[in-house]
Parts: C-alpha cells; structure tokens; sequence
C-alpha cells in the first residue's frame, strides 16, 4: 500500500477519513485485480469534484474578471476545468503520479492514457477533499495549484479551442454549422479510445481521436482547420 501520509504532507493537508483520500487514487482496473480492496473505485468523487472544480473556477473568474462577458468567461472556465493537459499537468506537479493505484497492465501504460487518468485523479481527489473538509478547504486547493495557470492562458490565447474557431469560421465561409459523429469507440469502459468525424452538412471533413469524445472532438476540429486552409 502507498504511503498517503507523505503526499498529505507534501500538500499541508491532513484528511479526516484516510479512505477517502485513498478512493480519490483507486482506479477502476486497481479493484479488478484486488476485488477484496476496502475502498471504491474514485469514479464517483471525480463526478463530484468536476461540479465542486466548476463553482470555484466560475467564482473567482466572476469575481475577479467584473467587466468580462459570459461567453469569454466560458472559455476561460474551459481552458482551465475542461482541459485535461492542464489538469495532467497539474497533477503531476503536485505528485499524484506516486499514489495512483493501478492494475498491473494499468501501471506500465503512459502517454495520453496516463495523463487522462492522472486529470480525472485531480478531480477525484478534489471530491474527497471537498466530502472530507468542505468548500473552503477545496477552493484553496484549486485557487493554489489550478488557477496559477490562468495568466499563461490569457497570455499565449490557450483558450480558444479549435471546436470553436472551426465553428466560427464554418459558419462563416460555408454558412453551416459542424457537427460531430462517433466512428468507432474501442477498449474497456475504464480506457475508452474514441474516433471521432466532424463533418459540414453530410461531408466528412476530418478526423480526431482521443480517451474522451471532447478529446477526440477538439482533435478532429484542429485536422479539420487544416484541412480546410482556416487557420
């Protein structure tokens, strides 16, 4: 078993129910090789900490941004909540790599696979933050390792998904809206692969995959600006 008492202090955070934060680094593949194991899997508290991430965010951006508009609110919101490289990132500066408990095959996997594990982790673990020490205890989280990255996003435009510039400009040259199409899903529940087609009208235009459909959508946009010369 990890030892989670390092990582509690490493983050100056002590939990009240250990189980919690252990859930919070059980993926689903762990239980399936140790059926017995005294926790769930975190598929539950990353659902929570999804909601808990989305009102902090939404919050400080209300808050400290008074004269920005919704629509440019959103996309920051997005760059930050819905962004899973951001969160990957952030989870392994914070060192949730170390404790995450995988299945054997789990383990040795890397690359995308590992990263989209490791964001829904820092979900996760916001939720058993969240359940375990309530609101103010997980805003400081998020506010202290997540929000850090909003001037890098403002400053390099990370912010403007290729979904939206490609619909933008969809709309305006070929006077339609995209649309996108699941092609082919593949793998287990827990590590879905999606393949991805967005197309203008009924004309494929490109493809994307991703381990999540709004992975596998952004990519598909960003061939489809290719493709089309709307860069």
């Amino acid at each position: 078993m990890k030892d989670f008492s390092i990582l509690e202090k490493k983050l100056d955070i002590e939990f009240k129910n250990k189980n919690l934060l252990i859930q919070a680094f059980t993926h689903r593949s762990y239980l399936n090789e140790n059926p017995s194991f005294h926790v769930f899997h975190n598929e539950r508290l990353e659902f929570l900490g999804d909601a808990v991430l989305e009102l902090v965010v939404t919050e400080y951006l209300y808050i400290n941004y008074p004269k920005k508009l919704e629509g440019e609110l959103t996309n920051w919101r997005a760059a930050l909540v819905n962004n899973s490289r951001t969160l990957n990132k952030i989870a392994q500066e914070v060192g949730f790599n170390d404790f995450l408990l995988l299945s054997k095959g789990e383990a040795k996997e890397g690359g995308k696979s590992r990263q989209s594990i490791l964001a829904n982790t820092f979900e996760s673990f916001v939720g058993s933050l969240y359940l375990d020490q309530g609101y103010k205890a997980s805003k400081e989280f998020i506010v202290k390792h997540l929000i850090k990255e909003l001037p890098k996003i403002l400053a390099e435009n990370l912010f403007k998904d290729a979904k939206s510039d490609f619909q933008e400009q969809a709309q305006e040259k070929a006077g339609t809206t995209p649309n996108y199409q699941v092609l082919q899903e593949q793998g287990p529940d827990h590590a879905k692969k999606f393949t991805i087609g967005v197309f203008l009208d009924k004309e494929l235009i490109a493809k994307g995959k991703g381990l999540s459909k709004q992975e596998a959508e952004e990519q598909a946009a960003k061939n489809a600006l290719e493709t089309k010369g709307w860069q």
